[in-house]
């Protein structure tokens, strides 16, 4: 049977796919009672209180994929993440990245989205405001300072990006830890056979596709 994984789906889960979220949240969402006393303390906003209970109906799977994703080696066919990596600082980018490539197949095929730094970037030599360019990477955002504040961001964790990629820089990374035929795609294409129901222009405005697969056997020798 195929397996086939959204790692940091967020409420972007795939249906009939093993989704996956590091979210503490899904922490919470397993504790009977406590999101709700945590939303009414307002401890935990709105935002987050409506997500427990999305991960919960469509039963959303908690893991750290920096660590370990929880299937064995050589196990998925496919695995798709989108707008996770640029969460991650480098060294558990490249964690990641290792786990991503011990879980596929030979063959196997991973798709990555993330921000385009590259759009940003234009987007600013068009407008020539820096401080606007700056608010739309999500690298600076401000520091809790009330101890709900404090409470929250330990309780939900924080949601501002750690790095940057373009197509090539992307490329680039997913060579390094072994992938091959490392492409940027346009919007909305894919080498995924049969890949419905995925979405494959998720966040198009905003965002640079990068497909690459695990190396297959070696052929036999003569």
């Amino acid at each position: 049977m195929a397996i086939r994984i959204n790692v940091g789906c967020g409420q972007s889960p795939t249906p009939g796919w093993m989704n996956l979220d590091n979210s503490p949240s899904l922490r919470l969402s397993k504790i009977p009672a406590l999101p709700q006393l945590l939303h009414a303390l307002g401890i935990i906003g709105a935002a987050q209180y409506e997500f427990i209970c999305f991960a919960r109906k469509h039963k959303i799977d908690h893991a750290d994929a920096t660590r370990r994703i929880p299937v064995g080696d050589g196990a998925v066919d496919v695995l798709y993440s989108s707008h996770m990596l640029e969460h991650l600082d480098r060294r558990d980018a490249e964690n990641f990245l290792r786990e991503v490539f011990r879980v596929l197949r030979p063959g196997g095929i991973f798709r990555v989205v993330v921000p385009d730094i590259r759009i940003h970037v234009e987007r600013y030599k068009e407008s020539g405001d820096a401080d606007a360019f700056i608010e739309s990477t999500l690298l600076c955002v401000p520091r809790p300072r009330s101890v709900a504040q404090r409470l929250q961001r330990m309780l939900v964790g924080a949601r501002n990006h750690q790095w940057m990629y373009d197509g090539r820089s992307l490329s680039r990374l997913l060579l390094k830890i072994g992938f091959v035929e490392v492409q940027a795609m346009p919007a909305g294409q894919t080498r995924i056979r049969a890949h419905e129901p995925l979405n494959l222009s998720e966040r198009s405005s905003e965002s640079v596709y990068v497909e690459a697969e695990k190396p297959g056997d070696s052929p036999p020798t003569c």
